[in-house]
């Protein structure tokens, strides 16, 4: 299933760090990073803990909706 940028989640919380546990944080909120071609093979784009984007399996990450106020926070920071 091919997602649009409308339906591509702009956070979600990472609910699996098994396999890269120096790259994510469990429970941490990520923001996603544009890439049509990751969303098509079911990954997801993130800037992780290394300060690089990578690819990672989207279902490692669970989508969220954060308030308005947080949402500016979280944009100022990354």
């Amino acid at each position: 299933m091919q997602e649009s940028k409308q339906n591509l989640p702009e956070f979600v919380v990472c609910i699996n760090n098994s396999d890269y546990p120096a790259s994510l944080e469990l429970h941490k909120i990520y923001r996603v990073l544009v890439d049509k071609d990751a969303t098509e093979e079911g990954d997801i784009r993130i800037i992780d803990e290394s300060g690089e984007d990578y690819l990672y399996p989207s279902s490692y990450f669970v989508p969220i909706q954060i308030p308005q106020t947080v949402e500016e926070s979280l944009r100022k920071a990354s």
